[in-house]
């Protein structure tokens, strides 16, 4: 398989990148993805309680990871997140060297984490956001398209026409994320000028990860037109079809207030779907390219899928 800058930049053997879920990256997952030679990430609320201590909870999660492998894994951090500086308190002190950052202006942390000797992926969904973030100093953009699961960029840019542009855009090694979970999507990303990827629905639906089992089996069950996207207004958030999704898109439609979206939503409902399992009451984080995903198999299975198919791919394009 072919070496990239990422590569370098990650000391890591595959440049292959599992997402920071949040709530669902957990120790066992980071450390099966670094184990078979790519990075795994850490959230820093995964497996936590509401009750739980978030800082306690991701100083757990990293010692955990320690305990079972020696390869280099990161931690994602959103920026805005409450508690922030605390949180890149304990990545500091608990020598996390790689760290994913999204959901804010990567210019208010980038300098201090760099300080530490940590090197800084961003999250991007736009050139505009691309150019800024590399102008705050970080290593690499990853940048995600609209078939990703989760939160996405408002612009609804998809990995096709976003990541070519992004390379264009930029000096630093641009990672894909977003409708990827096989070679077929790994070497697509290459074509486009991508040095990585970034997978995260491939990653839940694997032994390691803490994902309730019904959310794994909705994302083997799904279908292409299996996710959808609700909050525009607010957030645009892409999941598993379900009950509440279709209820958060009728509030929308009969024009809903921002306020009236949100007592509806309220807290963590990603937790109650992706941790509990109640499939219809809480939001399922899920890409679209779920309907490609038909079994649960370990991480590790999937970093090796992708390097034993790679050869492959490559050699039906000539």
């Amino acid at each position: 398989m072919k070496r990239t800058r990422i590569c370098e930049l990650l000391g890591i053997e595959y440049p292959i990148i599992q997402g920071g879920m949040t709530w669902i990256a957990n120790a066992e997952l980071a450390a099966a993805v670094s184990n078979a030679g790519g990075l795994g990430i850490i959230s820093p609320n995964a497996v936590m309680r509401l009750e739980d201590d978030l800082m306690a909870n991701l100083r757990s999660q990293i010692r955990t990871a320690k305990s079972l492998t020696d390869k280099p894994f990161g931690v994602n951090l959103v920026v805005q997140i409450p508690g922030i500086e605390e949180l890149i308190g304990v990545v500091i002190e608990e020598g996390i060297k790689v760290v994913t950052t999204a959901a804010g202006n990567p210019a208010i942390y980038t300098p201090r984490l760099k300080e530490a000797g940590i090197t800084v992926l961003h999250l991007v969904a736009s050139v505009r956001q691309a150019r800024g973030a590399e102008r705050s100093g970080v290593d690499a953009v990853i940048a995600e398209g609209f078939e990703a699961g989760g939160h996405n960029g408002f612009d609804e840019l998809p990995t096709l026409v976003l990541v070519p542009q992004v390379v264009d855009a930029v000096s630093i090694p641009v990672v894909a994320a977003g409708g990827i979970a096989n070679a077929r999507g790994f070497v697509a990303a290459l074509a486009l000028g991508a040095e990585g990827v970034q997978m995260g629905t491939r990653f839940v639906a694997t032994h390691e990860c803490v994902a309730h089992q019904s959310f794994k089996d909705g994302i083997v069950a799904a279908t292409d037109t299996g996710t959808m996207v609700t909050g525009r207004r607010l957030a645009p958030t892409r999941g598993l079809k379900n009950e509440f999704l279709a209820k958060v898109a009728e509030l929308d439609r009969q024009g809903a207030t921002a306020e009236e979206l949100l007592a509806f939503i309220g807290f963590a409902p990603s937790r109650i779907g992706q941790l509990e399992g109640k499939m219809e009451e809480g939001e399922l984080y899920c890409g679209a390219i779920a309907g490609v995903i038909n079994e649960i198999v370990s991480a590790g299975d999937v970093v090796r899928s992708i390097v034993e198919d790679y050869s492959r791919v490559v050699t039906s394009l000539k």
